[in-house]
Parts: structure tokens; C-alpha cells; sequence
């Protein structure tokens, strides 16, 4: 069977699709990045706002249309939530909740009657497959917080957090395929180990002592989870100089009444040592715009408190109620042409805050990932530093999966991207893959 992987939303889903397809191809079934083409497609779908919701619903819809023929299974926030919906929405054919994601393929093989014909070790990696070059390692599901936005906790349950032994040997796995850069993911990654007497600390230290992956990423990291002593890790240099650390708002009344663990002053110490580990060390982070009862001095506030503090890049939501959270039934709610002005400041502010960090990197060698041609006319590839800057560049001897050290030497016109015109490439090491 060819099968076809598709994902809306977080890093998590992203992680899931990769373990889901390794376990098909080790059945003997193929991965296909075409969902024409494909016998059944698994859509990992999102609820983190109304917005997701429709776009996961759009998305099963525009799946069915494009092969009507194709097996389909939905899975993730949004069919855990809807799970009775779900089920009954055209072309789907099973519908799996986030406590049985582990079982999915399990299922499928009983469900659809699938072949078996286990081999030891898939032929080719799955994630080179579906044209990644990254692998989102998950280790750990759930959260124990309810921050009075998010629906998320409520669909992905308890804290549930894999042992170090399982993440180090899936590591090792893919750097044996491959795979030469990872990245930590979960919902609530900083919570790694709290069900298993462990921590994310300790994680990290062992994934360093145990692997020799050459580049460690953090995902989405909730930033009162982590102790002063916690940066010392970036010592390491596999250990990629960047975080995303979500603050939601500059306010301290807002973040109060979201329920949030930091306050913005807490919030600037996590940084200020994370930027004394390393100069250029990438901050990114969330931030919800129109929260209810946001008033004109909270907005000002938070505008003042992001200018400030600057950071490399910004996801800006609308405020959304979502139905079974605090944040819903909350008077104040704002109304839509506030929240999109908003929305419309925050976003020219954040454009301008990711220039100013992008300009820092000139003149710096820094050493780049090439993951594709991205215009193979005029030898156009781009990569990440690690920071996770974009670079582009259009030297002749870049090779795709090739880490190779390059000199800044400008920022593109619209500002978003970092560009190496050096004739000269430093210190290239081909990524050689073991199939």
C-alpha cells in the first residue's frame, strides 16, 4: 500500500507522522508524498484555535475530493474533540483519538486488512521520504497546566513522558539513516520527566553524552520550566543556539488572567541569561492578541514590553474563544476590528524586531544545514543556521544534506531571510545516509 502523511499544526504532529510512516515501511508498505496517488492517507489534524479547527476540516474535505478512493484516517486535536463528528464527515474512514495515537497503525492494518511482511530495518528513512530533513523526536504527550486559553491540554491529557533509553536509540537510529539534525518536541517539553522521577535537564545531558547527532533543537519550551543553571547546556555547540519561548503578552494582568507561570520580569531574566550563553542566541516566541478584557493601556503595554525585549520571529494569534475553556465564558471579550488592528501593530512591529536580529549575522560565519534548491534555474538553495535563520545562497558547491560554514553578507530585500554571496564554501561535510 502506498501510504500519505499529512499534518496541521504543531512540531508534535509533525513528530507522530514520522514514527507512524517508519512503522508502515517496516510492514513492507511504501510512503508517498502524493496523496493521489495514495491507498490511504493519515491526516494529523489541529484544534489549537476555531481557526484550526476549519482548516482541519477543510483540509479532510480537500483530501477526499483529491483521491475519493484513498482510505482516510484522522487523527489529532481536532478528531479527539469531535471524535462523533469526525467519523461522519465525508471519506472519512476511521477516526483515532490521541490515547490510542500509539495503536494507529496497529488499527489500520486490522481495520483495512492490510499485508504484513515485517522487515528489520526500513529500506530508505521516512522522514528523507516525505522530503524532511529534520527529525521532531517526541518525548514526552499531555500537560498538567490549563493555562484558561488552551483546549490543547484537554485533548492530549496527562503528562506522559518516554524513557531516556527509547530516545537516545531512536536518535542514534536516524543519525545511522541519515538524519543529522533533531528536534525535541511535546506539549509541554520543559515537564519532560515529571511522571518518571526525571527532567528535561537530564534529558538533554544524556541525548549529548550517548548521541553524536550533530545538531539539537529545542521545540516550543514554556520558559518557567527552566532553572538559571539550564543554558549552560548551550556550552555544547551541537546544542542549536535557539528557543522558542512563548510569552502570549507583554501585561502581567493579562498573562495573571491567562493563568500563565511567568511574569514579564521573569520572562527578561530567562533571556538575559539565555543571550549571555551565546551572543546571538535566537529567541522566538507566541503571543495572543485581544485577550479578553485586554484594555488600551494592557495592549500599549505589551507593544512597549516586545519592543524591548526584541525577538527573531513572532506566531501572532487572534484571540479565539474555544469552546470548554475559562477563556471563553471570560467578560471583555474584544471585538474583531480591535483584535485585527492589533494584530496589524504587532505583526509591522514584529517584521521590524526579526530585520534588526537578522542583521546582527552579518559579516558572521555560521555554519548552515542546505536542506533544498529551492530555484534550481539560478542554483538557489537555502538552509538554517543554528539559530534557525533561513539562509540562501546560489554557490555552486553546495550539496543538499550538506552542513557547510559560509559568511553573511546581507539581508534580503523583504527582510526575512539571511543571503551568502561568498564564492568560497568552508569546511562542507556530505550528509551520508545508511540505506
Amino acid at each position: 500500500m502506498n501510504i500519505n502523511f499529512q499534518a496541521l499544526g504543531c512540531r508534535l504532529n509533525e513528530a507522530e507522522l514520522e514514527t507512524w510512516a517508519s512503522q508502515f515501511l517496516k510492514l513492507g508498505h511504501q510512503v508517498t508524498t502524493d496523496s493521489v496517488e495514495a491507498d490511504i492517507v493519515v491526516f494529523n489534524s489541529c484544534a489549537v484555535t476555531s481557526e484550526a479547527d476549519r482548516k482541519s476540516r477543510q483540509q479532510i474535505g480537500r483530501l477526499h475530493r483529491k483521491n475519493p478512493l484513498a482510505k482516510m484516517i484522522v487523527t489529532g486535536c481536532h478528531a479527539t474533540l469531535n471524535n462523533d463528528v469526525v467519523k461522519n464527515y465525508l471519506g472519512v474512514d476511521m477516526v483515532v483519538g490521541n490515547d490510542q495515537k500509539d495503536n494507529l497503525v496497529e488499527k489500520a492494518v486490522e481495520q483495512f486488512g492490510l499485508t504484513v511482511s515485517e522487515i528489520e530495518q526500513p529500506i530508505q528513512n521516512s522522514l528523507f521520504l516525505r522530503g524532511r530533513h529534520r527529525a521532531f523526536i517526541k518525548v514526552q504527550d499531555g500537560c498538567r497546566y490549563r493555562c484558561t486559553y488552551c483546549i490543547v491540554t484537554i485533548a492530549r491529557g496527562d503528562e506522559r513522558s518516554r524513557s531516556i533509553g527509547d530516545i537516545i536509540d531512536e536518535i542514534n537510529r536516524l543519525h545511522q539513516q541519515g538524519v543529522h539534525e533533531i528536534a525535541v518536541t511535546g506539549v509541554h517539553v520543559g515537564g519532560y520527566g515529571s511522571d518518571i522521577g526525571s527532567s528535561l535537564t537530564a534529558l538533554l545531558t544524556e541525548i549529548l553524552n550517548q548521541t553524536d547527532i550533530p545538531r539539537i533543537r529545542l521545540a516550543s519550551v514554556e520558559p518557567w520550566d527552566l532553572p538559571d543553571d539550564f543554558f549552560g547546556l548551550f556550552q555544547n555547540p551541537r546544542l542549536m543556539p535557539h528557543m522558542h519561548l512563548p510569552i502570549q503578552s507583554g501585561c502581567d494582568s493579562v498573562l495573571k488572567r491567562m493563568a500563565r507561570r511567568c511574569k514579564t520580569s521573569e520572562f527578561s531574566h530567562i533571556l538575559k541569561i539565555a543571550r549571555e550563553a551565546s551572543p546571538l542566541f535566537n529567541v522566538t516566541t507566541d503571543l495572543i492578541v485581544g485577550f479578553p478584557g485586554e484594555t488600551e493601556d494592557e495592549w500599549h503595554q505589551t507593544m512597549e514590553y516586545v519592543e524591548n525585549t526584541g525577538f527573531g520571529h513572532m506566531h501572532i494569534f487572534s484571540f479565539s474563544p474555544r469552546e470548554g475553556t475559562a477563556a471563553a465564558r471570560f467578560s471583555g471579550q474584544i471585538d474583531k476590528e480591535t483584535k485585527k488592528e492589533r494584530s496589524r501593530q504587532m505583526h509591522q512591529l514584529a517584521a521590524r524586531l526579526k530585520a534588526i536580529e537578522l542583521e546582527k549575522n552579518i559579516g558572521q560565519i555560521t555554519s548552515v544545514l542546505w536542506e533544498q534548491q529551492i530555484n534550481a534555474e539560478n542554483g538557489l538553495w537555502s538552509g538554517y543556521t543554528p539559530q534557525y535563520h533561513k539562509v540562501v545562497s546560489s554557490n555552486h558547491l553546495i550539496q543538499e544534506a550538506s552542513i557547510s560554514d559560509v559568511t553573511i553578507d546581507q539581508v534580503s530585500a523583504d527582510g526575512l531571510t539571511l543571503v551568502s554571496r561568498s564564492s568560497q564554501i568552508q569546511g562542507q561535510k556530505e550528509i551520508q545516509s545508511c540505506f
